[in-house]
């Protein structure tokens, strides 16, 4: 019976990085309001009834107690000395009284009750105070469940806004720059000073995801609050109605929307659970990221929310994606993943994003016709193997995420010198340059591209009009679109791959030719043998 040879084996796609498999949550930086029926009625019933009421009264004790807290900070400010000490004596009795109106103000509010489980830690046994999931701008609200005066961390531009500013003064936050570049390090450094043992500081809420989500997860926890190495309280933060009118993102509702919503509820529900203290080991010690991974996880496990290594750097993403025409969500690549992973740094990504945009043509994606315009190329294997690389979730189009992946994976590894002088050879032979008439040849070979499409690659790597494309020419259109270095390595595999099967079949071939002929032989021995014994017994006979 004839052999047939085997089926060409199927070639694998390339194993997916464990570390690098798409996120739990897709985007923890949208949120959308559903409203029933009665939602709707309840809000035009309360938008025209209790909300004025409401408004009115905030109003009035927003500007008490403003009052209150401009006589607190009055002269202070100017006093440098003054502003390395906390409040004490009559500044701090009045800013207790303060913070009394301030709860009355929120009750006003609808905030008629905070849920307070757990225990609160004294300052001696935690300085700071971690709170997450940060879901809206309301979550400063939070400072009431502690029930003392506390502090916090604020952008510098916060303490300038008129009226607001002024009740920020007065918590005494540790204000950050966002112009100054040795900003990060003085309040690293102020947090240290204000967790000294016996200092007379009050406690310091820290937010350290740095932005607000929509409370489907945790994102990357900054490392500010966690650089100090001394004991956290972990602190978890829920809203408990049943539609949500205080997530604030940054593809949602606005603040003053949502501002009036939650005017429009009968009572806003708010949960805060104090956790046990989280006391660092020496290796978290050493190795803040590492501290702030573990009091998340904790936060995380206490109300059951899964983690992502988003950060504020997707939300700057989402934004330049929106400017080029794109959709928000093509700016989420889990920047920290990235950084960590691959050593990806933001002006490469935003560089990467201006190149991904001229190649997304439908609807903020990249398919395989979009690659190959361009590429200037048409659909072929090798192209086809390229593409499937990139799409690793194999859906059929490539997001942003796919192809910084991609390009730091696949394309830029390929594009080093021994990899383009293989693929300048394959064009020029033993020659120093390119011709037209190779340049045609091989890409009709390998893509069955037209004369006149392969001399206009031929003229963009030209970049001297000498019609010889030099190595250094070659090589510099290849890091113009590094892309072409990966696709020719994959035309070259494909190219051999038939010569490598054939070569396994003749293998097959001799060594089932060379098992027939012992078997033959052995069993021609067996029939001599036999044949020999029975002219024996013959003779005996």
């Amino acid at each position: 019976m004839e052999q047939r040879p085997e089926t060409p084996p199927v070639r694998e796609r390339i194993p997916r990085s464990k570390s690098l498999i798409m996120p739990t949550i897709a985007n923890p930086f949208v949120h959308r309001l559903k409203l029933s029926g009665w939602d709707k009625i309840r809000i035009a019933v309360m938008s025209v009834t209790i909300v004025p009421i409401r408004a009115i009264f905030a109003i009035l004790f927003l500007f008490v107690d403003w009052l209150f807290c401009s006589v607190i900070v009055m002269g202070h400010k100017k006093n440098a000395a003054e502003q390395q000490k906390p409040f004490t004596g009559w500044r701090r009795s009045l800013q207790n009284f303060a913070m009394i109106l301030a709860r009355v103000h929120i009750f006003l509010m609808g905030f008629h009750w905070i849920e307070v489980r757990g225990r609160r830690a004294p300052p001696a046994e935690a300085h700071l105070l971690v709170f997450a999931p940060h879901t809206s701008f309301m979550d400063s609200l939070t400072i009431f469940a502690c029930r003392e005066v506390v502090s916090g961390v604020s952008r510098e531009e916060n303490g300038k806004v008129p009226i607001f500013g002024t009740l920020v003064d007065c918590l005494q936050p540790v204000y950050v720059s966002r112009t100054d570049p040795d900003s990060r390090l003085k309040t690293i450094k102020e947090i240290n000073r204000r967790c000294e043992p016996d200092s007379e500081w009050p406690q310091i809420v820290i937010f350290p995801e740095g932005t607000c989500t929509n409370g489907s997860c945790l994102i990357t926890f900054k490392g500010g609050a966690f650089y100090p190495g001394v004991p956290v309280q972990p602190v978890a933060i829920q809203y408990k109605n049943a539609l949500d009118t205080f997530t604030w993102t940054w593809d949602g509702p606005g603040a003053l929307k949502l501002m009036w919503l939650s005017l429009c509820n009968f009572s806003n529900k708010l949960q805060v659970t104090f956790l046990p203290v989280y006391k660092p080991s020496e290796a978290e010690i050493k190795d803040p990221k590492l501290f702030a991974r573990n009091v998340r996880a904790v936060i995380a496990n206490a109300i059951d929310k899964p983690v992502t290594d988003h950060t504020f750097e997707d939300c700057r993403l989402m934004m330049r994606a929106q400017e080029m025409g794109l959709p928000l969500e093509v700016g989420l690549v889990e920047f920290q993943k990235l950084l960590t992973k691959l050593g990806v740094k933001m002006d490469h990504l935003q560089d990467k994003l201006k190149s991904y945009a001229d190649i997304a043509k439908s609807g903020g994606y990249i398919n395989m016709e979009d690659l190959a315009k361009y590429l200037e190329l048409p659909v072929s294997p090798a192209l086809k193997e390229v593409f499937a690389l990139y799409d690793r979730d194999g859906s059929g189009k490539i997001d942003f995420r796919e192809y910084v992946i991609g390009c730091s994976l696949l394309a830029q590894p390929a594009n080093n010198d021994e990899t383009l002088k293989l693929a300048f050879a394959m064009f020029g032979g033993d020659k120093d340059y390119i011709e037209p008439e190779d340049m045609c040849r091989i890409m009709n070979s390998a893509f069955s591209m037209a004369e006149e499409e392969s001399l206009k690659i031929f003229k963009q790597a030209d970049a001297d009009n000498s019609r010889k494309v030099t190595y250094d020419e070659f090589k510099a259109y290849m890091q113009k679109k590094p892309e072409y270095a990966k696709l020719f390595i994959t035309y070259q595999q494909l190219a051999t791959l038939p010569e490598t099967i054939e070569a396994d079949f003749k293998n097959k071939l001799c060594a089932t030719k060379s098992e027939l002929d012992i078997e033959r032989s052995q069993t021609e021995l067996k029939t001599e043998a036999s044949a020999a014994k029975t002219g024996e017994e013959k003779k005996r006979d």
